[in-house]
């Protein structure tokens, strides 16, 4: 399946920025912003007994029918598979369906997949619930911060290997190219969820990964104005096995409007992922000299457990952090109340500044004891620091630390 991972190549910005302005389908009517194709269906000349849908091909303007293709999405598409450096992308109605999707398109009932055990929340539930609790596929979880660990949960009957680097929230890193040889010599399929890092900051395939997905709501859409997700493939048999299911089987694909925005949204993701990583960096640094903080959690700490890892694998550390407020859950509600620049919400990478609870938000469905196996606490904060002015941020968080305290926050002036 493969010959040993691959090295990540080092792009230059420039480079990128100019691959995320260019559009994935040129308007015919030189359009420099491509049109939204509302359309759900298409004319055709005439009928053909021996058409297939194997035989409409978008790429040569060859359209059937919305949920098959469409001109909007096949052009975001198109994007997508250029910034992840893949040679096929499919957009999905949420990052929940391109997860979904791409488990799917890899196994069957009686097949075993190794995962990260500091996943996304509602990955977990997915995979117990679905494909463990409904499917019949067994899914053994392990603390991938260490290959050796994925090594040993591997068997014969395994046929994925899922990964998610950066975690959520506590920024867990996973050696991907050691993994991806893990996976290569099983004979498996590797999978790795990008969302936290975007392709701007970190490429999978290049590593060896044979998947990468996006929950595209985040980073790439970069508003918080829409709902979606994305699956990037360099395998021809893996992206017909993705997009049979995403336009026969299931129709989980994108809306037009929908990629109309996302699409619009890649255009400034390289700037917006620099002011991200930029005042990230600096909160991280703040953070870690308070005395009211009893952990922070950044790659780019040097202070991270992981933090040489990054510098190999990433080509820069993310905009989001979490911190351990020095104190228990009353402590945390004082803090998110004091709050008044950042927002209290669910989801991220969007260009405002938003902070949430893992304990009583994203992660409460794992229950108190799955949450302290994994170290997520009462206390735990998760910021996903937007573009605004640092100082502004730093100034909000000294505001919470302080009402935790019960203390005056000190001046920052103008």
């Amino acid at each position: 399946m493969r010959s040993g991972h691959r090295t990540v190549t080092m792009e230059p910005p420039a480079r990128f920025d100019t691959k995320a302005v260019a559009n994935g389908l040129e308007a015919p009517t030189g359009d420099v912003v491509p049109p939204v194709h509302l359309s759900s269906t298409y004319r055709l000349p005439g009928i053909d007994p021996e058409l297939s849908l194997e035989d409409v091909d978008p790429d040569q303007g060859e359209w059937l029918y919305s949920r098959l293709s469409n001109p909007t999405r096949h052009g975001l598409e198109r994007q997508l598979a250029t910034l992840e450096r893949g040679e096929r992308a499919f957009a999905f109605s949420s990052g929940t369906a391109a997860i979904a999707t791409a488990i799917m398109a890899v196994v069957e009932p009686g097949d075993h997949v190794v995962a990260f055990d500091d996943l996304y929340a509602g990955t977990k539930r997915m995979l117990d619930r679905l494909f463990e609790g409904q499917l019949g596929v067994d899914v053994d979880y392990v603390d991938a911060t260490d290959p050796d660990n994925v090594a040993a949960a591997v068997r014969p009957s395994t046929t994925l290997v899922w990964m998610e680097t950066p975690t959520n929230p506590l920024m867990h890193l996973c050696d991907i190219g050691a993994i991806a040889d893990i996976a290569a010599d099983a004979g498996a399929r590797f999978g790795v969820d990008n969302t936290f890092a975007s392709p701007y900051f970190q490429r999978p395939l290049g590593l060896g990964a044979d998947m990468v997905v996006h929950s595209t709501t985040k980073y790439l859409n970069g508003h918080s104005d829409g709902i979606g997700g994305a699956v990037v493939v360099d395998d021809e048999g893996l992206a017909e096995s993705v997009g049979f299911l995403q336009q026969v089987a299931l129709g989980n694909a994108l809306a037009p409007f929908d990629s109309y925005l996302l699409a619009r949204g890649l255009k400034t993701l390289p700037l917006r992922m620099r002011q991200h990583e930029a005042n990230a960096r600096e909160l991280a640094a703040y953070l870690e000299a308070h005395d009211g903080v009893r952990a922070v959690h950044y790659p780019g700490l040097e202070s991270h457990p992981q933090h040489e890892l990054a510098r190999e694998q990433m080509l820069g550390y993310g905009g989001i952090l979490s911190f351990e407020i020095d104190g228990d859950v009353d402590d945390a509600a004082r803090f998110f109340a004091a709050l008044e620049t950042m927002t209290l919400a669910v989801s991220l990478g969007g260009v405002e500044t938003l902070v949430e609870h893992p304990a009583t938000m994203t992660h409460e469905p794992l229950g108190p004891e799955r949450r302290a196996a994994l170290g997520i606490t009462d206390s735990l904060v998760r910021v996903s620091v937007g573009v605004e002015d640092v100082a502004d941020l730093i100034a909000d968080v000294e505001r919470g630390l302080c009402a935790v305290e019960e203390a005056e926050p000190i001046p920052t002036g103008d």
